[in-house]
């Protein structure tokens, strides 16, 4: 008999420049997140208007992870390397 194997988990972070700095509404979106499937933590710096978002890319790509983003009028300008 066999047990099942759960396969690891492959964490990615992505960075985003935001179009403006965070309203209340859309930190709570960002709470939301912990209820979607594969997407883990996010922080914030607010002075550079950055978004860095932590996600499980063995179940979500990248694209998806943007789309649940703008569904949830965050606003996101661009994708950004971090330095």
């Amino acid at each position: 008999m066999q047990l099942g194997i759960i396969p690891g988990m492959t964490y990615m972070t992505v960075t985003y420049e935001l179009q403006h700095v965070l309203q209340p509404e859309q930190f709570k979106a960002l709470g939301q997140f912990a209820n979607t499937y594969g997407l883990q933590r996010f922080r914030f710096e607010e002075d550079k208007k950055l978004l860095h978002f932590e996600y499980d890319a063995s179940r979500l790509k990248e694209t998806v992870v943007e789309n649940v983003l703008r569904s949830a009028r965050i606003p996101v300008l661009r994708r950004v390397t971090p330095q």
